[in-house]
């Protein structure tokens, strides 16, 4: 199963890297036709995807979502996920355009990774690993959205009216509107992920709470989104700096995954 895994995540590597060449060339040329073809492209990578993880975690005989390369391309998996949904609620394909080329970056940082299969370490055997890593890989997925909208509302400030993007893209306020939902999404999740990580460590290694660096920049990064959303809701904070905010927080995430593990060593280092 470990070798179908690895034909299937290649398959998924060319599928995503296809998918975000068309979503260019779409761009480029002006044809909605491509971007339907790179719908399709990105939807069947997925669906791959979505195989190799389940023939990952056969082989591994376990969720893979224990190390390095296992949530790395889980996350991949998370943010082509959702942002595939906001594409098609909102047809909206330039959103696709500037979304795989993070999903293939993040896919190929888990290319880099050993593949290797390990036992797990006896802190990890618990029915507490599925929800607390599965939460997490939703909410990095929403945040990344949430990220790529907001480059594209940034941006969209420099686009002449009446042109090929300006029709396909959002006005300023449903761009606002749909970042606004995805870091919602993104925080409810994150959330999830820090209530059970803590039940999961008290049983763990009996403390709730340790200050590990994972775990301290994990409270970073949810009080950046809470802070974005209470002065979203209560201040009325809205566009341009709203959109840096979501910039900022995606930013935290990325620290908090790839920055921790390599700077900041702890309990957490195997993920």
């Amino acid at each position: 199963m470990l070798q179908v895994e690895n034909v299937l995540f290649t398959a998924v590597m060319l599928l995503y890297f296809a998918a975000m060449i068309l979503y260019f060339v779409f761009l480029a040329v002006k044809k909605d036709v491509l971007s339907k073809v790179a719908l399709v492209l990105q939807i069947a990578g997925l669906a791959l995807h979505t195989a190799a993880l389940v023939c990952r975690g056969i082989g591994a005989g376990r969720l893979p979502l224990t190390n390095q390369y296992e949530f790395a391309t889980s996350f991949a998996w998370g943010l082509c996920l959702i942002s595939l949904v906001f594409v098609m609620k909102f047809r909206f394909p330039v959103l696709g355009a500037f979304a795989m080329p993070v999903t293939f970056l993040m896919i190929g940082y888990a290319a880099m990774q050993s593949k290797e299969v390990h036992d797990l370490m006896p802190a990890l055997r618990s029915n507490w690993l599925g929800f607390h890593v599965s939460t997490a890989i939703i909410a990095y997925g929403a945040f990344g959205v949430s990220f790529v909208l907001s480059i594209i509302f940034l941006l969209r400030d420099k686009m002449q009216e009446k042109g090929f993007l300006d029709q396909h893209i959002p006005n300023r306020e449903k761009l606002d509107l749909i970042s606004y939902r995805s870091v919602a999404l993104g925080l409810l999740f994150l959330t999830f992920t820090i209530v059970t990580g803590a039940i999961w460590a008290e049983r763990a290694w009996g403390s709730y709470w340790s200050w590990d660096p994972k775990e301290t920049w994990s409270l970073v990064t949810w009080i950046v989104y809470a802070t974005y959303l209470h002065l979203r809701i209560r201040r009325g904070w809205q566009g341009k700096a709203a959109a840096i905010f979501a910039v900022v927080g995606f930013i935290c995430v990325m620290f908090t995954y790839i920055g921790v593990n390599t700077f900041l060593p702890g309990i957490h280092s195997y993920a």
